[in-house]
């Protein structure tokens, strides 16, 4: 038996994809599930099964096309996926590739918008200290709608009508579709792009379904309405209709005519309060030259202004007081000053250095004399005291010895002889006399 007739496992593994890519109802799925072991990778591709009551599929979803979501799958979410079947041969099984995935049903859209709105949330693009005071008085108003609306006519009709000085400058957008998210954005920076030209911007549509409103739902959109430069009023939809972009804007108008009103003042109420402001202004200043006029009258009529003199009799005697009362005060200062000088003088005199150098001359010849007489007797004493020691040593000296006759004897080396122990035979001497010396040699040692 040969073994043509036996294909490997690889031949045949890519035998059976070749089949599934020929299948041109294999090349474009479309498919609906319920998502089933899931475990979101960050970074990497996804991996994990879709089924349904009675079958199940394993599913691939690459990292480029899982980037493109704009939902987070969870597990048991139903959704609806675009792919292609596939072999995968080191395995031999077949696999769905997963190109698109989006929620299934209007369910999924809510599910959507409330994960993304809890996650801008979290970043705080809804706090409320984040909302700007729209202005009162506007020059320049934005606004970002579809040109062939009724919004852009209701609020010119509005801000025409309430506060003609508003300039209105329209940025046409796509305001449903696909396309309109990027539509809306591209509008926005253009305003955006224009510094402060603009005092405050509307953003809107009408009404409609969630699916129709859903492009100011996402989150390109919502990001760029927080980052406009000027305060952003939203309207869109109707007042049963919540928006993210309604969330993140300054100020919510249920209607665009209302967002007009909220952009403008209403210039009939505005000119009947300068009036109100201007009549209460007059009748305050009559009142206050009123109160003026009646404490000038006051004034003019007063006893002072008649008698100027006795606006300050008061005054004169009080200087008069202050005077005497000045002349005391010094007359007292220099007096106790004169009566410290005389006591501080008789200190003075009292410790005069004249009677200081008198006591310690005096002192001094004292001492003088007491230093002469205490020397005189010191000398005389060590004098008596050095006689008597000088006798001593005469008495004690040896040269009153050699006088009577006798001699000491000293070896070479300046040694006093006492005993014979210390001389042996041949050993030279030297003999002191009490007038010189004489060197002798030992001929015999007898003890």
């Amino acid at each position: 038996m040969t073994d043509n007739k036996y294909l490997t496992v690889t031949d045949l593994n890519y035998y059976i994809t070749q089949k599934f890519k020929n299948d041109p109802y294999l090349h474009k799925v479309f498919l609906q599930g319920e998502l089933s072991n899931f475990r979101y990778r960050r970074n990497s591709h996804q991996y994990f099964s879709l089924k349904d009551e009675k079958s199940k599929i394993n599913v691939v979803m690459f990292r480029s096309y899982f980037d493109k979501v704009k939902f987070k799958p969870e597990e048991g979410m139903k959704v609806y996926v675009v792919g292609y079947v596939s072999v995968y041969g080191p395995q031999g099984s077949y696999q769905f590739y997963a190109e698109n995935m989006e929620p299934a049903g209007l369910g999924a859209l809510y599910e959507q918008l409330k994960q993304l709105q809890a996650k801008l949330a979290k970043e705080g693009l809804f706090n409320p200290e984040h909302k700007r005071k729209l202005p009162r008085f506007p020059d320049r108003i934005a606004v970002v709608t579809s040109a062939s609306g009724a919004v852009i006519h209701d609020i010119m009709v509005t801000a025409n009508r309430r506060f003609p000085h508003a300039e209105i400058d329209l940025f046409p957008a796509q305001v449903q579709g696909d396309t309109a998210a990027d539509s809306l954005v591209k509008a926005m920076r253009q305003i955006a792009a224009q510094g402060d030209k603009y005092d405050v911007m509307i953003i809107g549509r009408g009404g409609g379904s969630l699916e129709d409103l859903w492009p100011f739902n996402e989150e390109e959109v919502v990001r760029q309405v927080y980052a406009m430069p000027m305060p952003v009023i939203s309207s869109v939809g109707h007042e049963t209709d919540t928006t993210l972009c309604d969330l993140v804007a300054d100020a919510r108008a249920a209607t665009p005519t209302a967002a007009a009103e909220y952009a403008t003042p209403n210039l009939a109420d505005e000119l009947a309060g300068i009036h109100q402001l201007q009549s209460r202004l007059i009748a305050g200043m009559q009142n206050n030259i009123s109160q003026k006029r009646d404490r000038l009258n006051r004034i003019k009529n007063s006893v002072i202004m008649r008698e100027p003199t006795r606006l300050y009799d008061q005054q004169i005697q009080q200087v008069d007081l202050l005077k005497q009362r000045l002349q005391n005060s010094i007359q007292n200062k220099v007096n106790n000053s004169l009566q410290n000088y005389r006591l501080l003088k008789q200190r003075l005199l009292s410790v005069s250095p004249d009677k200081q150098i008198a006591g310690m001359k005096q002192q001094e010849n004292f001492l003088t004399k007491q230093l002469n007489d205490n020397m005189r007797h010191y000398l005389k004493s060590k004098r008596s005291d050095f006689s008597k020691v000088v006798q001593q040593l005469d008495d004690y000296s040896p040269l009153k010895t050699l006088e009577r006759g006798f001699v000491y004897t000293t070896n070479e080396d300046g040694e006093t002889i006492s005993s014979v122990n210390q001389i042996k035979k041949d050993d030279h001497l030297n003999l002191h006399f009490k007038d010189g010396q004489v060197t002798a040699t030992v001929t015999e040692v007898r003890k």
